[in-house]
């Protein structure tokens, strides 16, 4: 954002929390992730456990539940920083971005690690 100040270009980040789209698709992730997890070295597969795969499905399902559905907060989002006279440098969109992501980014690395 800083480096393409100085060529006359303005550049807003977007971040948005999680919504239901194809990249989140829990049943699409699942499918990726065995698929890796198939090509990886026993080594690296030993070293994570069996286990890890399955966590990480069962994890996913329960975050799947709190997605947001309404893309229109992103592209809101995309729509005031194209067409405002003076947009912001960095968005939010969706209430865990907002309430979670961003004051987390605010704490000392050691806390937003625990967290």
């Amino acid at each position: 954002r800083l480096e393409m100040r100085n060529f006359g270009v303005k550049v807003c980040v977007i971040e948005p929390g999680y919504f239901k789209t194809m990249i989140t698709n829990v049943d699409n992730l699942e499918k990726n992730f065995s698929s890796i997890w198939q090509k990886l070295p026993e080594e690296i597969r030993t070293a994570y456990g069996e286990s890890y795969l399955g966590q990480l499905v069962t994890m996913l399902k329960l975050l799947q539940k709190t997605y947001n559905s309404d893309l229109s907060l992103v592209t809101n989002c995309m729509e005031h920083a194209l067409t405002s006279l003076h947009p912001r440098s960095r968005y939010s969109a969706g209430w865990d971005a907002k309430l979670l992501y961003l004051p987390v980014s605010y704490l000392p690395s050691a806390l937003s690690d625990a967290l």
